[in-house]
């Protein structure tokens, strides 16, 4: 399909420039397939990008920038190993992202490597004023142990519906955070621009951050940058997996295998937008707002 065919020839023209640079550490062509098929090249239009971005971009189609997904692969690599060196000084990694196409894999991710997480809703001052969330946590803890002995039974139907709602409200902010005792080792983000607010806590408090940067975000912001599409669900589930991967291989020090039978059967493909100046996009592409292409099956 049209779609496929452009994978194939991007992906060509990636490893000519690799030959061409006669580089010797060069980054797993697995990777890259991957990061293809994933629909991690697609960034935002032309005209919403950051000219901080501009090394990372390779091209641009149809109005739209594509990402050099040979620097993608590279620095999602050096990410992996600076989660791998954070994680073996014995702190923790804090998931972020409340966007909702991440909102489930940061969670999943998250929990697969038993770390902490926000996908909800970023509390301000969880990282400046981290006494105020713990105290918070703490009166979370008590309310779940009066509702697990039977405390509330004793209580008026109202008042007992009224302390259920606000458990039910903490847990939604702060489940992913409940066990979290001291600030984290480090930051991963998806979005930076959604998640400005958890990165300037970051910056002020000293975490390093690691991020997904797509061609509207400031790569300077963060320690390390992984540039890459960060709207698309398969993009965002492959570099979350690989994170995650990384810190369970620091932890038991061995090489993570994922299971390739829970693998899926297609892989999606990317939407094309409409412009004034670009033909129609093909019947088996869709129109995305704010000229963002995203998800869908080939």
């Amino acid at each position: 399909m049209l779609h496929t065919k452009r994978c194939v020839i991007l992906l060509n023209q990636l490893t000519v420039k690799v030959q061409k640079k006669g580089v010797l550490n060069l980054p797993n062509t697995t990777t890259i397939k991957q990061l293809l098929e994933a629909g991690a090249h697609f960034g935002h239009q032309t005209s919403r990008w950051h000219p901080r971005m501009k090394s990372y971009i390779y091209t641009k189609r149809n109005g739209i920038h594509i990402i050099d997904l040979e620097q993608t692969a590279s620095m999602l690599d050096k990410a992996c190993e600076f989660v791998k060196q954070v994680v073996a000084e014995g702190k923790s990694v804090l998931f972020v992202s409340t966007k909702k196409q991440a909102q489930e894999t940061i969670g999943e991710e998250a929990k697969r490597c038993e770390m902490y997480y926000v996908n909800q809703r970023w509390l301000g001052g969880t990282l400046t004023n981290f006494a105020t969330i713990q105290a918070r946590i703490d009166y979370l803890v008590r309310l779940e142990d009066q509702q697990a002995r039977g405390d509330f039974n004793r209580l008026p139907k109202k008042e007992a519906m009224k302390l259920e709602k606000q458990i039910v409200h903490l847990n939604r902010n702060l489940g992913g955070i409940k066990e979290m005792t001291e600030l984290p080792g480090a930051l991963f983000i998806v979005d930076l621009v959604k998640e400005r607010t958890a990165l300037a806590e970051a910056k002020r408090v000293g975490i390093p951050v690691i991020a997904t940067v797509d061609t509207n975000c400031n790569p300077d912001d963060v320690d390390c940058p992984i540039p890459s599409n960060d709207d698309a669900i398969r993009t965002i589930k492959l570099v979350c997996g690989k994170i995650a991967d990384a810190i369970i291989e620091a932890k038991t020090g061995e090489a993570f295998v994922p299971d390739e039978g829970g693998e899926e059967e297609s892989p999606e493909q990317p939407k094309a937008e409409v412009t004034k100046d670009t033909e129609t996009p093909a019947p088996d592409q869709e129109v995305v707002m704010e000229g963002k292409i995203g998800d869908s099956d080939i």
